[in-house]
């Protein structure tokens, strides 16, 4: 043989050896959660799912960043997963691109109870006949502060720009404490994801259901002039969530914004991120002193956004339906505890409850062990109107472009960094508010 020819043939066998293996399972299961640790309970649950109805599931890791390009191959060959686990991005673009069958996911929803799932989580995956994917689980971004200081102070929790501004001017005591970490290195994506919050806070966005528009004047002004209050507040230097979280551990910062990834370190519960607040690295100290707020809002904005990051179960047009369906229901009901428990500091749960218990699933996410290093149940560690202010968010959550039918074009805007480019340089100093304004505008408007 050639080489060519020997190449192809191997080509072939290894084919061949992949469509046998899947031809084993009755279903095949795409998820994008491939740490060894959480690909092995999802495998288990499999496992008794089989058990339990005598189905098999292929349990098939799949790299997130690999994820659209793999999906697109898999529908032009035919050859499509029966689920996937995927992000809130590709679930309206893959409906309407024909790889999800929105009538499956719709019933499965149906089935369980639209009102049991978080309102959030099901507009994002609206379709105008109901829904593409079935939401699972998400996590809301989260003002962090020092509630104890808050309260000795008599200022309000930092739900408004104002009362973040009045916690500043009253906490603000540098280099003992800072009163805010605000995210200013131009080049993290943590600096996206925080402005996006903020703009959203204020209901600021570029887009409309034509494409881009452009921001508005008046209200990003406010959003530029927030932002620079807080920068003002923070130390020098170009920040990110790594110096957020190491001053905040120290004792000398009042508020930051983070991802609920940090709610177990606060505990004292992993090792690699210790509070320093005290001698312990073990101690929660910290995680009493603290509060938390999902859902903030600027003077243009009385109701205010939460910014929230949403997983989904989709059913592939290519998926064998009361299979597929029977799984994720599982997945959703009976199996729900395990399926947030393969992470539940980040699994925050978008299905509240049953018909039994409205309330059952955050009942027992509260309950479920959280931490590295040691283990303990965020209802040990928090109190329940934090644990309600955590599952709340997703009844409030928003991102740019999702209501517009824009998210596509949203997540080019985000990722061009065009925004905090231009956000480093108000806050610099080098431009005022309306050159701003005018400078993102501009730039965003020739992306496609």
């Amino acid at each position: 043989m050639t080489k060519p020819t020997i190449t192809r043939h191997l080509a072939a066998v290894a084919m061949a050896l992949c469509i046998a293996g899947a031809a084993k399972a009755d279903i095949r299961f795409w998820t994008t959660e491939e740490q060894p640790d959480r690909l092995a309970k999802q495998q288990a649950m499999a496992s008794d799912f089989e058990a339990d109805t005598g189905i098999r599931v292929e349990v098939i890791p799949v790299s997130e960043s690999d994820l659209g390009t793999r999906a697109t191959a898999a529908f032009a060959a035919g050859d499509l997963p029966d689920v996937i686990y995927h992000t809130l991005q590709y679930a309206l673009p893959w409906a309407e691109a024909g790889i999800l069958d929105a009538d499956a996911a719709t019933e499965v929803i149906e089935d369980l109870g639209k009102r049991t799932f978080a309102s959030g989580a099901l507009e994002f995956a609206a379709t105008p006949d109901g829904y593409a994917s079935v939401p699972v689980d998400g996590w809301t971004q989260m003002i962090v502060y020092r509630k104890d200081l808050f309260e000795r102070a008599g200022l309000e929790p930092p739900t408004s720009y104002a009362n973040v501004e009045a916690a500043i001017d009253e906490l603000h005591n540098p280099p003992g404490m800072f009163g805010f970490v605000a995210a200013t290195k131009v080049d993290e994506n943590f600096m996206s994801q925080v402005l996006e919050h903020v703009f959203l806070a204020n209901g600021a966005t570029p887009v409309d259901r034509n494409g881009f528009k452009g921001f508005d004047v008046a209200r990003t002004t406010e959003v530029l002039d927030f932002y620079k209050k807080i920068a003002d507040a923070s130390p020098p230097g170009e920040l990110y969530w790594d110096q957020s979280r190491s001053l905040y551990f120290a004792g000398d910062a009042a508020m930051i914004i983070w991802s609920p990834f940090i709610l177990d370190e606060l505990a004292g519960l992993r090792d690699s991120a210790p509070p320093t607040i005290n001698s312990d690295p073990t101690s929660s100290e910290l995680a009493s002193k603290t509060g938390i707020v999902t859902n903030f809002s600027g003077p243009s904005n009385p109701a205010g956004a939460a910014w929230a990051d949403i997983r989904y179960f989709g059913i592939t047009v290519d998926a064998d339906i009361d299979e597929a369906q029977r799984f994720v229901r599982y997945s959703m009901d009976e199996g729900y505890t395990r399926t947030l428990s393969i992470a539940p500091e980040g699994k925050f749960p978008v299905r509240r409850g049953n018909a039994r218990d409205p309330e059952a699933f955050i009942k027992a996410w509260a309950e479920l062990p959280v931490g590295v290093d040691r283990k303990a149940p965020l209802g040990d560690l928090y109190a329940q109107e934090m644990i309600d202010e955590i599952v709340g968010g997703l009844d409030v959550a928003q991102r740019w472009g999702i209501n517009e039918g824009q998210l596509a074009l949203a997540s080019k805007i985000i990722n061009s960094q065009a925004i905090n480019r231009v956000v480093r340089r108000y806050i610099d100093g080098e431009i005022g508010a309306a050159a701003a304004v005018a400078a993102m505008n501009r730039e965003l408007g020739a992306i496609e």
